[in-house]
């Protein structure tokens, strides 16, 4: 039965540590695949003031300056002069990077395991989740978190309001009637700035070229609360004021906390680890399954053993709203999406390098070429199978 209720999500900025380091990792991802589209890639980022630590496992034919990728992406994210608190220029940049371990390698390479197929990089279920909350079939409190530390980046980038620096965090709260959402109860903004800057005019400037311009003005009501830097101060912001690790924002990156999720993070991982692939097929098949009038919310899993071709399960929940029952959706599913790991990595095109993007904003719901796992393109196909 729709219930009443609140929830809450949130986002961060490309400039929190944590997603400085998601965004290191996939650009070193996508530097290795536009040279080499079978590259074997585990890049993992720790930052700290002044430091960038890569760690991880690759196996490729490119010869990426990695040192150079690194420094480009900081500066591009806005950390270029000390005055910040962090200088791509100028930081200490140390790699403890590997190849492969063979001993996966033969598991995930065709041909060379127990199994013929290009099995699993890696044991471990996935989840893929869709509603109808809103056009782009995601859930509302994440879709307007990751819209306003995008206008947040934004108003920084093009300098009306200059004294804002690259850190920052977005949280929206939504009370749900009947279960639908009907208002906005709740927002939260924090960014860094500069020292020079009052609080009157940080928070009069954000109100007014990040919340007002991006959040729906019907879905804001006299009782709508405003927090804005609660804190009063934040100058001392990203690396310097915390550290920063590739893929510790894994439910910024997919639901906000709606559906479930399986634990794996995405950032850095090339596809033939179906910690990442295998999340963009379950997305792409929740989302037909929705954009296709079978449910009103899907959640689908997926579930793998390292070596093996074949998912051990597939599992849809519709959680009642369903027009066709979950098994017989299940059941279409396995017939007319590739889930083999190969098979799915060839259908969404993964062996590009399209993954920097997804680095910040969120994996899901997103447009652009790259995003293929946001296709309706199996609508029809579901349609025919289902009925």
């Amino acid at each position: 039965m729709p219930q009443n209720f609140f929830f809450t999500s949130e986002s961060v900025t490309e400039g929190h540590p944590d997603k400085m380091c998601d965004v290191i990792s996939d650009t070193i991802l996508d530097a290795c695949l536009a040279e080499d589209p079978t590259s074997r890639v585990a890049s993992e980022t720790a930052i700290k003031t002044g430091l960038i630590l890569l760690a991880g496992e690759i196996t490729t034919n490119a010869k990426p300056n990695f040192h150079k990728l690194v420094r480009e992406a900081v500066i591009e994210i806005g950390y270029d002069h000390s005055d910040k608190g962090f200088d791509g220029n100028t930081c200490g940049i140390m790699h403890a990077l590997e190849t492969q371990s063979p001993d996966i390698s033969q598991g995930v390479t065709a041909g060379e395991g127990m199994h013929k197929e290009q099995g699993a990089g890696d044991q471990g279920m996935m989840f893929g989740y869709a509603i109808n909350e809103t056009p782009e079939l995601m859930p509302a409190t994440i879709w307007w978190s990751h819209r306003l530390t995008e206008a947040l980046s934004a108003a920084r980038r093009d300098e009306r309001l200059p004294f804002l620096r690259p850190d920052g965090k977005s949280q929206v709260t939504i009370e749900y009637i009947d279960g639908k959402p009907a208002r906005i109860d709740a927002v939260v903004i924090s960014s860094q700035h500069s020292d020079s800057v009052s609080n009157d005019d940080l928070r009069s400037g954000i109100m007014t070229e990040v919340i007002r311009k991006t959040l729906p003005a019907e879905m804001l009501d006299e009782n709508t609360t405003y927090h804005i830097n609660p804190t009063g101060r934040f100058v001392i912001g990203g690396p310097m004021g915390d550290a920063g690790l590739t893929g510790r924002k894994i439910i910024v990156d997919t639901y906000g906390g709606h559906g479930a999720h399986g634990g794996g993070a995405f950032s850095g991982k090339d596809p033939s680890k179906v910690d990442r692939s295998a999340a963009y097929m379950t997305r792409y098949i929740a989302k037909n399954v929705v954009a296709a009038g079978y449910a009103d919310r899907c959640l689908v899993q997926v579930a793998y053993a390292i070596g093996v071709a074949d998912p051990l399960n597939v599992f849809v929940d519709t959680y009642g709203t369903g027009k066709a029952s979950d098994e017989t959706i299940a059941s279409a599913v396995r017939e007319i999406f590739p889930l083999k790991p190969a098979d799915l990595i060839s259908h969404l095109k993964l062996l590009r390098p399209v993954f920097r993007p997804t680095a910040a904003h969120g994996h899901f719901g997103r447009t652009g070429g790259g995003f293929t796992w946001e296709n309706t393109d199996m609508v029809d196909a579901l349609k025919n199978v289902i009925g």
